[in-house]
């Protein structure tokens, strides 16, 4: 059971005022807000031991290179990662889906087939297009259904001896559509194609077993977790992480050099060339620890509560018409009303106090699916109220009276 007004007492940011209205964060879906815990552990960092990691034998690299590892340890155990080398930590989730996608160039013949879903978020499709451009293997696309589901039968149709990779989020930013990945990654393998799951809006609101789900790559970002921002993580099986070669070259993910010959470090240092971001890292395994203190079985339990009233009362709205239908979906209402631009809705919004994202939200193809130039997408977390809803009601009849 969640006490929101316990919770709200964690997150600083929900005690400001915008434009001197208090603020309604509802903007949860593009970063969540971050709890005074891991605000903390941040500032702890550079205070009390910053210094760069795995290199020093003095005490504070010592200090922040076993925070560091415990942090991946947290995360490792958090995903149900086999490994604690499994998991890479990267600077977010498209960072994460670059290095599979670079990876894959040297493995990826000429008519090769890649299959994505019409759901993804542009990080999702551009590095496999890019990729196919360098290898001239060919993309396509799981057709989506007018309720922001998937067309899941022709997705069983598009597979064949040829596929070789599967792409596919688990929670569509747009939507919300909660996709059927286990079904995705079970058909995948049946054919042999490796599956990565983008799992950068489904973190929030589940918690994913990779081992369960037989995922081959899955990945996310921190800072939708509770977390900072810049930093994320990739988990891989390590057959895969093995096959892969490196991203980047520099320090931290060589074991020896010359100038003859360069031999590379095992994982997860294969992948983690450079200084990373330490204190995020460190703080992403404290956000972790944060979210499940307060249980996901609650979180989403209060999350759909939410998403049901938020739902119910916008829908009272005279031609507001929501986008993203499905019975399975996270919280995220995305919806106009008439034929007004959401930006301008958004722009009288953000003068209330109350902060949304319009446009597209990075999924172009969607909107173009439904003809139409963005929504306005509440998105909801743990933190936010019914209360805060009724204000986002009342601001968007109060937007569409100026409007009309």
């Amino acid at each position: 059971m969640i006490n929101v007004d316990k919770i709200r007492e964690d997150f600083p940011i929900l005690k400001e005022t915008v434009h001197g209205k208090p603020l309604v964060y509802f903007d949860n879906a593009a970063t969540s807000q971050t709890p005074q815990i891991v605000i903390d552990t941040i500032v702890d960092y550079y205070i009390s031991y910053n210094a760069n990691i795995h290199r020093g034998v003095h005490t504070l690299s010592q200090i922040a290179t076993d925070k560091y590892e415990q942090a991946r340890i947290k995360i490792q155990n958090h995903f149900n990662a086999k490994e604690a080398y499994e998991i890479i930590l990267t600077s977010g989730t498209t960072h994460s889906i670059n290095i599979v996608a670079a990876g894959f160039a040297s493995l990826i013949n000429k008519d090769d087939e890649i299959i994505v879903s019409a759901l993804e978020h542009h990080s999702n499709i551009v590095p496999w297009q890019m990729l196919c451009e360098k290898t001239g293997a060919i993309l396509k696309v799981i057709p989506m259904n007018e309720d922001g589901s998937l067309e899941m039968e022709l997705y069983h149709n598009l597979l064949n001896e040829n596929t070789k990779l599967v792409f596919c989020n688990h929670v569509s930013n747009a939507l919300g559509t909660l996709n059927p990945i286990k079904e995705i990654i079970d058909a995948a393998h049946k054919v042999n194609a490796a599956v990565l799951i983008d799992g950068a809006q489904a973190t929030p609101h589940i918690k994913p077993d990779v081992q369960a789900l037989d995922v081959d790559f899955y990945v996310a970002s921190a800072h939708k977790l509770c977390g900072p921002t810049g930093v994320g993580l990739l988990y891989g099986k390590q057959e895969w992480l093995e096959k892969l070669p490196p991203y980047q070259g520099g320090g931290e993910m060589i074991e020896t050099v010359s100038f003859k010959k360069t031999t590379y470090a095992g994982l997860p240092h294969k992948f983690e060339a450079g200084t990373p971001n330490i204190c995020g890292g460190i703080a992403f395994g404290t956000a972790i620890e944060y979210m499940n203190s307060i249980g996901f079985n609650n979180i989403v339990s209060y999350e759909n509560e939410l998403l049901e009233y938020g739902t119910q009362e916008l829908l009272k709205i005279k031609g507001l018409k929501i986008y993203g239908a499905t019975k399975e979906k996270t919280a995220v209402i995305s919806f106009n009303v008439n034929e007004i631009h959401p930006y301008d809705i958004g722009s009288i919004l953000d003068k209330l106090g109350i902060a949304v994202r319009t446009g597209h939200h990075c999924a172009q193809p969607i909107m173009d699916f439904y003809k139409i130039p963005g929504t306005i997408r509440a998105s909801f977390s743990f933190y936010n109220t019914k209360e805060e809803i009724d204000v986002l009601v009342n601001g968007v009849k109060r937007a569409v009276q100026m409007l009309s």
